[in-house]
């Protein structure tokens, strides 16, 4: 299991048009093949930063999302809004407490 997290910084007058893409297509990235989950988390203090988390199977389907045509549309329309380079990581679970 591979856990996505992307942290994105937009232009403020820009955020809005953020979270409607993401209800717009969110339902699309989760139904990609090896999605399990995809989450948006917008900054306590900043409402101009946003972090995606997502949980896929493995980076093989993490990479094959990447290289998709619905991919390059989402990150098409979304990086012309950026005040700053996005930061992803991928992270594996190691331990988990109940």
């Amino acid at each position: 299991m591979i856990i996505r997290i992307v942290q994105l910084t937009f232009h403020p007058d820009r955020a809005a048009d953020f979270i409607e893409l993401f209800d717009k297509t969110s339902h699309l990235i989760r139904s990609s093949d090896g999605c399990r989950h995809v989450e948006l988390w917008r900054h306590k203090q900043y409402d101009n930063i946003f972090s995606t988390y997502s949980l896929w199977d493995s980076e093989d389907h993490l990479n094959r999302y990447r290289a998709s045509d619905l991919f390059k549309q989402i990150w098409g329309e979304t990086k012309i809004w950026f005040a700053a380079p996005p930061v992803a990581s991928s992270f594996e679970s190691i331990r988990t407490v109940d």
